[in-house]
């Protein structure tokens, strides 16, 4: 494989679960353990057309470093300070902000609004523990929910629940107002089999949309960093590469060699998965034979259902580009659970 681009992903609870750990050493060595370590900062509620979504966070050490971002800079420093006042007391904050038109103005919105931001000290209300299994379900792919109390501060994982949140990617407060749910999903995966023109349109495209890439293609004079810079590349056979990279269900499948040899290894591997999104370039007959082959492999008509084929919404694409976009919008109905 080539050298992977950069992953555009925050990385905000690691860092936090890294630097209150860093500041926690330091006081002990310090013997001065009040005031060191971190504090997360959230946005729990916003107007609608915010720079920073909900769920958004920032990190704040106590010496003052700071990571990530709850606004467009309008609120942040007034955070900070209640972040490092938070990490001395060892107590959760909520801060609420009227933006006024001219603050929201200058960072992008046509009018203020209102924004909820939670605080949370590390090691305080909330448990260093329970950041750091956050911290492990993030590295082993698996989604999980943080709720917490917003009038106490107590917060826990929940695995299982929440599903419509963790499907729309969708963090707030519960209707009761006090139960702020913030999601945390494995971040987006896209692998395409077939390194032509379409996919050298739609990589870039869904890197814009928070995937991260993958292509395979064995062929050699077609996977080549020339025609993908930065990006990640393997030679190895559709199966084998599939196997290695295990798709789960944040990952989508492109095939786009219409060429049986390469595209069907890959798509059984798919079909026994449980993969979001499966698609398949090709016209109609084409598409039909590869039903025909699947039957043959011995699945089943939900299992072949799952290929969207041919692939991408039929909005009168013509060329690459237009055909990525239309495979893009495809992808996004489905994550999202809308039927087109």
């Amino acid at each position: 494989m080539s050298t992977p681009g950069l992953q555009r992903f925050d990385n905000i609870p690691e860092t936090a679960l890294d630097w209150h750990r860093a500041g926690k050493e330091t006081g002990q060595k310090s013997s001065q353990k009040s005031g060191r370590g971190a504090a997360l900062a959230t946005v729990v509620e916003t107007w609608g057309s915010a720079p920073r979504r909900t769920g958004s966070q920032l990190v704040v050490a106590s010496d003052g470093r700071i990571e990530g971002s709850v606004s467009g800079g309008c609120v942040e420093g007034a955070v900070i300070l209640a972040a490092q006042e938070a990490i001395a007391s060892g107590r959760h904050q909520i801060l609420e902000f009227g933006v006024s038109d001219e603050d929201a103005f200058a960072v992008g919105l046509a009018c203020g609004g209102t924004i909820r931001i939670l605080v949370e000290p590390i090691g305080g209300t909330l448990a260093e523990d329970t950041l750091a299994d956050l911290v492990t379900a993030r590295a082993e792919r698996r989604a999980v929910a943080y709720v917490v109390d917003l009038d106490s501060g107590a917060g826990h994982l929940d695995a299982d629940g929440y599903t419509d949140r963790k499907r729309m990617d969708q963090s707030g407060v519960e209707a009761d107002g006090k139960t702020f749910v913030a999601v945390h999903n494995p971040p987006l995966r896209l692998i395409v089999v077939g390194a032509v023109h379409i996919a050298q349109a739609l990589v870039p495209m869904a890197r814009i949309a928070g995937y991260d890439p993958v292509i395979i293609d064995p062929r050699a004079a077609f996977a080549s960093a020339d025609r993908f810079p930065g990006e990640t590349l393997t030679e190895d056979w559709p199966d084998e590469a599939m196997a290695q990279l295990a798709p789960d269900a944040r990952t989508a499948v492109v095939l786009l060699t219409h060429d049986p040899k390469i595209d069907d290894p890959a798509l059984e591997v798919a079909l026994r998965l449980e993969c979001f999104y499966i698609g398949a370039l090709g016209s109609t007959r084409t598409h039909a034979k590869r039903v025909a082959r699947m039957q043959e492999a011995g699945f089943d008509a939900a299992a072949i259902d799952r290929i969207n084929g041919p692939i991408g919404l039929d909005i009168g694409a013509a060329g690459p580009a237009e055909i990525a976009v239309s495979i893009i919008a495809e992808m996004t109905a489905t994550l999202r659970g809308r039927s087109l």
